[in-house]
Order: structure tokens, then C-alpha cells, then sequence
């Protein structure tokens, strides 16, 4: 396993398994002029991981949230630990969730952003256009459940995980 703990300044310290995000160098430090790649293979600039607000973390990767509501990500890329596939709609981030190997963000816009293992969540794309307006979302170790402003819930991941879906 690995832990990353937010510090008074908003900076990250991580430790443990490297394969499970217990090195952050990738995104944490580089020499100025020398481009960095995190485990994820995404380009990060120097001092990604400062001004954290919230960090999320599944089984082997984790996820901060910046003050300007943009997304870093680090740890095993099946795990979520490579959102570059997304990273450009990963924006205005309010809040992230994690099952166990993927996670799932909130964005200003109420809309619903997901990366990680399919299987457990990080491909939303059957359920899509119904994640709107969701305030809350909550997680299993397999699956998760918006919460939208309306009051009905809508859940995705693995089968015989997320129960019926409500609307």
C-alpha cells in the first residue's frame, strides 16, 4: 500500500509502494527545463502537487485536487493513476471519489467525470447523459452512485454492484 497526507501548505508528502503511489516524485519535483512524465505518462510541470485541497485514492493510485480545480493523478495507471485521457475535461473540479481501482469527479457544472479500470467504474459512458446536476457521489469497492439535485441516484460499475438504478 501508499499514503500521501496534505500538508499545512497545501504541498503532499507520499510514502510507501511505489507501483501503488508511494512516490510522487513524478509530479511532486524536476529540474526546470527537463520534462517529467508521471506513472501515468502525462506531461506534469514542476510543482503539480502544491495548493492540494483534496486527495482521493483507490488501491494503487491517487487523485488531488488543486485550488484551481484541475486534477493530478499518480500511482498504477490502471488504477486511475493516468487520467490523461481525460484530463482536459477534468476542469472546475469540486469534489473526487474512488472505488477501488477507479474514480469519479464532480465538476462546477454539476456534470460527472470518470477514469480508471471499466470494471469498476471508470468508463460511466452507459450512463452518461444522465449524470447532470449530481452534487454527491458515493462509492463501493466496485461501483458508484451520483446523487443529483433532484433527489435521484444513478449508479454505475460492476455488475451485482450497483444495485437497481434509480431514477
Amino acid at each position: 500500500g501508499a499514503f500521501a497526507a496534505i500538508l499545512t501548505d497545501g504541498s503532499v508528502v507520499t510514502w510507501g509502494d511505489p507501483i501503488c503511489g508511494g512516490d510522487s516524485s513524478d509530479v511532486q519535483h524536476r529540474h526546470v527545463g527537463i520534462p517529467a512524465l508521471c506513472f501515468g505518462h502525462r506531461p506534469m510541470d514542476r510543482g503539480q502537487l502544491s495548493g492540494v485541497q483534496q486527495i482521493q485514492a483507490t488501491g494503487r493510485a491517487f487523485a488531488a485536487i488543486l485550488s484551481d480545480g484541475h486534477v493530478v493523478t499518480w500511482g498504477c495507471p490502471f488504477c486511475g493513476g493516468d487520467s490523461s485521457d481525460v484530463r482536459l475535461e477534468l476542469r472546475s473540479v469540486q469534489a473526487v471519489q474512488a472505488t477501488a481501482r477507479a474514480f469519479a469527479a464532480i465538476l462546477s457544472s454539476g456534470s460527472v467525470v470518470t477514469w480508471g479500470h471499466p470494471g469498476y467504474g471508470g468508463d460511466s459512458c452507459k450512463v452518461r447523459d444522465n449524470l447532470y446536476n449530481v452534487w454527491q457521489i458515493q462509492a463501493t469497492e466496485s461501483a458508484f452512485a451520483a446523487i443529483r439535485a433532484d433527489g435521484s441516484a444513478i449508479a454505475w460499475g460492476a455488475s451485482g454492484y450497483t444495485g437497481a438504478q434509480l431514477m
